[in-house]
């Protein structure tokens, strides 16, 4: 799973208007049309997806939801939270 926030370079509580300037400056940066870089196009693909996806608030929150599904944030406390269920549905 790709971390979005991570591309765009914002913290996982940022603000819409954080993650707006993060893209603009990444866009900015990486665009096709300003930086001959071989890797530029891919860069800049990666900045859009990741702010279509965090600028839409209910894509934003799926996408939450499954970070943290998958252990991405706080493993420990999901996994915890995952075994404790799950023995608790065993042991009945």
């Amino acid at each position: 799973m790709k971390d979005h926030y991570a591309i765009l370079g914002v913290e996982r509580d940022a603000t819409s208007d954080a993650i707006k300037t993060a893209y603009r400056k990444m866009a900015a940066a990486y665009h096709p049309d300003r930086n001959a870089a071989p890797d530029a196009p891919a860069k800049f693909r990666e900045a859009q997806e990741a702010y279509e996806i965090l600028a839409e608030p209910p894509r934003r929150l799926a996408y939450d939801e499954s970070r943290r599904r998958s252990l991405v944030d706080n493993p420990l406390d999901t996994a915890v939270q995952l075994w404790t269920t799950y023995l608790q549905k065993v042991l009945r």
